[in-house]
């Protein structure tokens, strides 16, 4: 029996990569606030927002425990990952563009430039205790770092493109697996990473918890 596996997260795009993958999961959006959190270093701002969206999705769980597989906080527990990403140029954070203006305005600055994609992981693994009371393990929490190279395009490419809405609700502003494509150059580390989640880091980091990614294999 599979693993239950939970995914923090209202991304598609996260959903299909780990399908491609073999890992059917359960998606259970997170309702946090990241609002409240400022810091200015990407590498630890997407850990800590990884880590939020895991633990509100657990904490909404705990008191929904009867859509789980049964013993997913006891006898067969479950993980919880949260992820989140961002684009960082010139040391300046963004992610998804509030409206078509800034979202032009955002590929203006990006085209001919080198970003760098931020993707923060967070697993956690939640366990109730004899009072039943919610006591996770320690959370695992890791970033990876992708180099995009944006192509210089022109002005009517980059309107025609925000007018597609694809941009809108991408972190960075542009869908790799999209029409955003056609706009990168090249990468430089992890390509899956750009999409939502890093595939070889999500198999080391489910080492470090102690199993074999095919665990999760249905």
């Amino acid at each position: 029996m599979p693993v239950p596996f939970v995914l923090a997260s209202a991304s598609p795009a996260r959903k299909r990569l780990l399908a491609m993958a073999g890992i059917p999961v359960m998606v259970y959006p997170s309702d946090f606030d990241e609002s409240q959190i400022q810091i200015t270093d990407p590498g630890q701002l997407v850990q800590v927002l990884a880590e939020g969206k895991a633990r509100s999705t657990m904490r909404d769980l705990f008191d929904r425990q009867a859509e789980l597989p049964p013993g997913f906080f006891s006898t067969h527990p479950g993980l919880i990952l949260g992820c989140d990403s961002v684009l960082a140029i010139h040391g300046e954070i963004h992610g998804k563009p509030k409206d078509p203006d800034e979202a032009i305005a955002r590929w203006k600055m990006m085209r001919g430039n080198v970003g760098e994609l931020f993707t923060g992981h967070a697993f956690l693994q939640p366990y109730t205790t004899e009072q039943g009371a919610l006591m996770p393990y320690p959370p695992l929490v890791r970033t990876q770092v992708t180099q995009v190279y944006f192509a210089d395009i022109s002005d009517c490419q980059i309107e025609a493109y925000v007018a597609t809405q694809e941009p809108m609700n991408c972190a960075g502003c542009f869908a790799l697996e999209g029409r955003g494509g056609l706009f990168v150059e090249k990468l430089e580390g992890c390509h899956t990473n750009v999409i939502g989640l890093s595939l070889p880091l999500l198999r080391q980091m489910l080492a470090e918890l102690g199993y074999d990614v095919t665990d999760f294999w249905a």
